[in-house]
């Protein structure tokens, strides 16, 4: 089997998920990012094998991004190697925070597919549009309004799956006329446990959630319109089976209100201003687990305003964008402890102390063409943040380890970023650098015992840590021939005062079974570096395979690897296409973890590779269409886990799905 893996990784060498032959994406070739498209109601011919696909599912099929996975649901995205703390995740540019202590609710699993149009990641300071990162940022971007005037359309979606008897179903309902736009949206999704290979169940990893939207649009003039949007998400019975608690409620309002501006033959082509708030509530309780040693109540709750203004201009060779932009957030997060022995009284803590984050910063860019064929962008971000702790108890608590701390800091962070683009029609270059820096997140500021069951440690945040800083350097290549292309990408990251925890032997554990108490510290420095050799070739217009190879490093100045840091890993597919039927077999894996940090507490990950069969129908009914989505992942039942599956919980097993989609218009 290893050398079956091999000889296809090397045959089907490889082209990335954000490549242009993509049907499934568009590339804005003048930065250093990618575009997923969220073609839900279209017929994917490539590896985008379900019409209803989680979000989750299209965010990993990205070259750059790497799911962590804690169970089977709302999995935390990490980009270039680089955890949620050191990306800028955002809804349709909106900043919206997580209410879980643990990451149990990433931004991206507060929407859906029905929710939105397109996905943009971007590495590094090309990131920073909508605020401040390290490693990159990852926008989620809702549709926009439509004046087309074709009156009502509306799809049904159905999808099911064996493994974990998976049930989706959703209903999007649109009318559109000259000045006046609506949409209404609503997916279901529900899950038993699902069986690892050889049909070993994994339990605690159920789930249930449904998302509702509502988008409305009024034209005001022919350069103006209003619109306004509704999402409405709740989780409820979500089981993690690589950690030890569930939750039993992840709930999300996220509201917004914005004007725009557009015209093509104006000075300032576009401009857009949003108002925004969004709330969540998430609870982890422990109530279903059979056999806990005391057991505990975790409640958190997020509460966001928000607005940005955005410009675009255009003059002589010049592409100018700024955004203003600025936010107000509140953190809480509390832990109640209700011993065995109902005599004894229950033990309470603030987690997070009922912080304030208020925010406000500026960006710009300019796209300079310098000819035809060339373009050179430059871009900067600068910004003011200040964190109060709101709660007088946490203050008293945090001053047990910090005596002098006050309740409020005021940080001052920056960006900026460079970049060369050539593009000649059968081949283009592009390199850049830059500079950026983050405040530490809630939790490595000013977390109070949180437990992370990956290392066994309990945390405490450190308020006087140093804003953290990375210089970065990134170079893309593409060349195509015929009906072949081939490309290479590469990005390297020097992050000084790099966040992560360290051993404090003075202190002592407060949760039942863990091994200590580590506090964040800055590390001097660490780097990280990633490259991905991408091929395609099309034998005919009909039949292609394509595929990709990437290599990854991470090490700290403690002389240890980074924790989370991918392997060697490879995509290999063979395609055949036409404008009614597609199929696919695909092969992907990871080589094993052979540069794991067991002083972070990983393990080494043995090497694995996975088959999957996807195939897909168009059926026209007059006016109607119905696309049907089916095959088999898993075909060979492994029995697996990945680098990033949080304490070696194991993939899914053999899973037959099928999807169906009906199109009225």
């Amino acid at each position: 089997m290893k050398k079956l893996i091999m000889v296809l990784s090397v045959l089907y060498t490889t082209l990335s998920f954000g490549q242009d032959t993509l049907p499934s994406m568009e590339k804005d070739t003048t930065q250093l990012d990618e575009v997923i498209l969220i073609t839900q109601r279209k017929l994917s011919n490539y590896r985008q094998e379900k019409t209803l696909s989680s979000i989750d599912d299209y965010l990993e099929k990205s070259n750059r991004i790497t799911m962590i996975k804690r169970g089977n649901y709302a999995w935390e995205p990490t980009l270039s190697n680089m955890t949620s703390e050191r990306l800028n995740v955002t809804i349709d540019g909106m900043q919206i925070f997580g209410a879980c202590t643990d990451k149990m609710d990433p931004i991206t699993s507060y929407v859906d597919v029905s929710n939105l149009k397109k996905v943009t990641i971007a590495s590094g300071q090309e990131g920073t549009e909508n605020g401040h990162c390290v490693g990159g940022a990852i926008d989620l971007q809702l549709p926009e309004s439509k004046y087309y005037d074709f009156g009502l359309k509306s799809s049904v979606d159905v999808g099911y799956e064996t493994n974990g008897n998976y049930r989706t179903a959703g209903l999007d309902v649109e009318y559109s006329g000259n000045t006046f736009y609506l949409n209404a949206d609503g997916i279901f999704r529900k899950s038993d446990n699902y069986g690892a290979g050889n049909n070993q169940e994994v339990l605690y990893s159920q789930f249930q959630k449904y998302n509702i939207s509502l988008q409305g649009g009024y034209k005001l003039s022919e350069n103006h319109q209003l619109d306004a949007n509704v999402i409405y998400d709740k989780a409820t019975d979500v089981g993690y089976p690589a950690l030890p608690m569930d939750v039993s409620l992840a709930e999300a309002l996220i509201t917004s209100v914005t004007h725009s501006f557009e015209n093509d033959s104006a000075f300032i082509k576009s401009w857009e201003s949003k108002l925004y708030f969004n709330t969540i509530t998430h609870i982890m309780d422990d109530s279903q687990r059979p056999d806990v040693p005391i057991r505990m109540d975790m409640p958190g709750w997020s509460d966001t305003y928000g607005f940005y203004s955005k410009v675009k201009i255009e003059a002589n060779k010049h592409s100018l964008l700024f955004n203003l932009n600025g936010f107000y957030n509140r953190s809480l997060a509390e832990m109640t402890m209700y011993p065995n022995d109902s005599n004894q009284p229950l033990m309470f803590m603030y987690t997070w102390p009922d912080i304030r984050t208020l925010y406000s910063g500026m960006y710009a860019k300019d796209a300079y063409a310098i000819s035809e064929n060339a373009t050179v962008s430059a871009n900067v971000r600068l910004g003011v943040q200040n964190n109060t702790i709101g709660n007088e108890v946490g203050l008293e608590s945090l001053q047990i380890f910090y005596p002098d701390l006050t309740d409020s800091k005021n940080r001052f962070l920056m960006g900026f970023a460079a970049d060369y683009l050539y593009k000649k029609p059968n081949y283009d270059i592009s390199f850049g650098v830059g500079y950026g820096e983050r405040a530490p997140s809630v939790s490595e500021g000013y977390g109070f015992f949180l437990f992370n069951s990956f290392d066994n440690f309990d945390y405490i945040g450190n308020p006087y840590l140093s804003n953290e800083k990375s210089f970065q350097a990134n170079i893309k290549a593409n060349y195509s021939i015929y009906d072949f292309k081939i490309g290479i990408e590469s990005s390297y990251f020097y992050i000084m005062d790099y966040i992560i925890g360290g051993i404090d032997p003075t202190l002592s554990a407060m949760t039942i079974g863990a091994s200590g108490v580590k506090v964040y510290t800055g590390l001097d420095h660490a780097s990280i570096f990633d490259v991905y050799l991408n091929t395609s070739y099309n034998f005919t217009e009909k039949f292609s395979v394509n595929g990709t190879v990437g290599y990854n490093y991470g090490q700290g100045s403690n002389n240890e690897p980074l924790p989370i840091i991918k392997p060697f890993s490879y995509v290999a597919e063979v395609a055949y296409a036409t404008s009614k039927f597609n199929a696919a077999l695909q092969l992907e894996g990871n080589a094993n973890q052979s540069r794991f940090s067991s002083f972070y507490g990983e393990d080494e990950t043995p090497a694995y590779g996975v088959l999957n069969l996807n195939l897909g129908n168009v059926v026209n009914l007059k006016n109607n269409k119905l696309v049907f989505k089916y095959g088999v992942e898993n075909i060979l039942d492994s029995f697996y886990s990945t680098y990033a599956d949080w304490n070696n919980i194991p993939r899914q097993g053999r899973n037959f799905y099928i999807n169906a989609s009906f199109i009225i218009r």
